[in-house]
């Protein structure tokens, strides 16, 4: 009686922990794919590993250089240590270990040469490339560039096109292959423009003015977002930019030229408002003067604007 008291109990128990095994075995295994989907989708290029633009290809390029650089460094040293902690185990009888100290004049060499010349390799590098893409430096295309002024609000983003007269919050619509010229100042606190895919974060100052020129190969919607933690809306701060052809910028110039309000002086004042996830708004015509006001921090106070530039301090122009 007690062996087969003993049988059933084994027996029901048996398949029970066999079905928590298998269930625990599947957990595993869901776990396993899970993780190796995740690491799949973290290889796949977001942001400036996948540029469309000239300017973004190269700050890719430069990056993988010096990570190519660094590795000459990285690789053998990873290398060695593993091979040294193989080598010089307790277990291994033919290692040949001394206590006392001498100097070997080839170790110290090249441990200090090769990372002097991987210094000064990318050193360089860095500062060719550096140089090559300055933001102010202009764009070589067949097309005349379009000028685009930016200034960066509480917590939105305004574009002023100057020759089409029109102007956009949160929204910039570019035409494919086109260079663009951007002036960029900020109406509050500093804060930073960056459009990944197109390259080349750069800062906005209040009082001052920086440049960018950037260009789209591909048609296609951008992300663009605010690089400088500025208050409470910064994590919404973010913009799209449209890259579209020739044709339809112009077609979206006129549609937004026949709706929507002006971008007058009291329409900017309502507009400076702090504000929060601000949904993407055009404007059929804006104020000419407007971004100098920004920058002169007169936009608010439009009787204290220049007159003949001499009651208003000098706009300080930064080199970016």
């Amino acid at each position: 009686m007690h062996d087969g008291r003993c049988a059933i109990a084994g027996a029901q128990h048996g398949p029970a922990s066999n079905a928590h095994g298998g269930r625990g075995r599947l957990g595993g295994a869901r776990w396993l794919v899970v993780g190796a989907a995740m690491s799949v989708a973290s290889c796949q290029q977001t942001g400036v590993l996948e540029p469309e633009g000239p300017v973004a290809s190269a700050e890719r390029l430069l990056l993988i250089n010096a990570t190519a650089i660094m590795l000459v460094v990285v690789v053998p040293v990873i290398v060695a240590t593993l091979a040294f902690a193989w080598w010089y185990r307790s277990s291994n009888a033919r290692a040949r270990r001394s206590e006392e100290v001498a100097y070997e004049g080839r170790i110290d060499f090249v441990v200090w040469s090769i990372p002097a010349l991987v210094v000064i390799l990318l050193g360089g590098v860095c500062w060719i490339g550096a140089h090559q893409l300055d933001p102010r430096a202009p764009i070589l295309a067949g097309t005349k560039p379009l000028d685009v002024d930016v200034a960066s609000l509480d917590w939105k983003w305004l574009f002023i096109y100057p020759a089409q007269g029109v102007a956009a919050v949160n929204q910039l619509v570019v035409p494919v292959g086109t260079p663009v010229r951007f002036r960029l100042t900020s109406a509050t606190v500093m804060n930073s423009f960056f459009v990944p895919q197109l390259g080349s974060q750069i800062y906005t100052m209040p009082g001052m003015t920086t440049h960018l020129n950037l260009l789209a190969d591909k048609p296609g919607e951008y992300p663009g977002l605010s690089a400088n933690f500025s208050g409470d809306g910064f994590a919404d701060m973010r913009f799209t930019v449209h890259a579209v052809s020739a044709g339809d910028f112009a077609g979206w110039v006129a549609q937004v030229r026949g709706s929507g309000s002006a971008l007058d002086i009291p329409g900017y004042a309502a507009l400076a408002k702090s504000s929060q996830a601000v949904p993407p708004t055009t404007y059929r015509s804006v104020d000419p003067q407007l971004f100098e006001r920004i920058v002169d921090q007169t936009a608010l106070s439009p009787g204290k604007a220049r007159a003949g530039g001499a009651s208003s301090p000098p706009v300080r122009r930064a080199g970016g």
